[in-house]
């Protein structure tokens, strides 16, 4: 209840324009700038270079007109850490979502790695003018932002505020959003005690925000959180890249099969069934977004309740566990067909 309670204050903070609550308080810095600092050597200490450029049409054989998908965030959704552009998360969910919907996908990315949610400004200026867009927005944008707000120490209020503006002109210019939200930083390899217990707290408070402020304005959150903690525990040397940060190829597989679900029944290709709904199924909105930060691989959108898309304590909002989609091997082949 506390973390509904902190996400709840977050998000209006973000709506009346303060700076928020600190993911921090009152803790003392010393010991843990030191320790950020030495993660940091060491995550920067083997470079990766430029994510792979994976723009272009995915699925021309499927022929008709092409959905329009671009990819907007971070070095997450850049897909910094793999070697090939069939290997980035960008190019996986266009081959999927074009074997779900048995039509082209045309992908424009516009993430940038390194960015933080101020940059989500010019990063819509370029995907309300990414090619098939038909002037207007794209058919599906999907956003994963955070993680360098957390590093940062962007107040969460602010960050939210930017998520919140950019799903907002978005979704005015015609386009489904979907929002991966912060993933867990305390899972990465690097951060020592007590800097991983104050990473996972922060990267959850701040994806429960993203998830009210996102569902308030019409999108969809897929919790990411530690989506892929157990396999990268058990498995670190396949799940990570060379960095120890950002995720390898697999890594983002297992991402994208919980983020492509959602992308499909923003796009009506899946309806929202409700045996998948968890827990209490049907939440005010910011309690829905607590309850997903503690469970990664939950969707979270809004949803009306007795006739009604909103109740004393905010927007209504529905819970869903999927199941990864299933994709025909032939027709999801991830190479682009410029």
């Amino acid at each position: 209840m506390w973390r509904a309670f902190t996400a709840r204050r977050i998000a209006a903070a973000a709506a009346y324009g303060g700076g928020g609550i600190t993911a921090l308080g009152g803790i003392t810095f010393g010991l843990v700038v030191a320790e950020a600092r030495l993660a940091r050597r060491l995550i920067t200490a083997t470079p990766g270079g430029d994510p792979p450029v994976a723009d272009g049409l995915y699925g021309a054989a499927h022929g008709g007109v092409p959905l329009s998908l671009v990819m907007i965030g971070d070095s997450t959704a850049a897909g910094l850490g793999v070697h090939r552009p069939d290997e980035t998360p960008a190019a996986m969910l266009a081959a999927g979502l074009s074997a779900i919907a048995d039509r082209p996908v045309r992908l424009t990315n516009v993430a940038r790695s390194g960015a933080r949610s101020h940059a989500l400004s010019g990063q819509v200026d370029r995907a309300l003018r990414s090619p098939g867009a038909g002037g207007r927005g794209p058919d599906l944008a999907v956003i994963m932002i955070g993680g360098n707000d957390v590093t940062g120490r962007v107040p969460p209020a602010e960050s939210v505020r930017h998520l919140g503006r950019a799903v907002e002109r978005l979704r005015a210019a015609g386009s489904q959003v979907v929002v991966g939200t912060c993933p867990d930083l305390g899972t990465v390899k690097p951060l020592m005690q007590p800097l991983r217990y104050i990473a996972r707290r922060a990267s959850r408070q701040l994806a429960a925000a993203q998830t009210i402020a996102a569902v308030e304005r019409g999108a969809r959150t897929v919790s990411l959180g530690d989506l892929l903690g157990r396999e990268f525990s058990a498995d670190p040397h396949s799940m990570f890249s060379a960095d120890r940060y950002h995720p390898s190829a697999r890594g983002y597989a297992a991402a994208c099969a919980a983020v492509l679900p959602a992308m499909a029944a923003a796009l009506g290709l899946e309806p929202d069934v409700d045996d998948r709904l968890l827990g209490d199924g049907v939440l005010p909105v910011y309690l829905a977004a607590a309850e997903a930060a503690e469970a990664p691989g939950t969707e979270v959108h809004g949803t009306a309740f007795e006739g009604s898309e909103r109740g004393p304590r905010g927007r209504w909002a529905a819970l869903l566990r999927r199941r990864a989609m299933p994709s025909r091997e032939a027709e999801a082949a991830p190479d682009p067909a410029h």
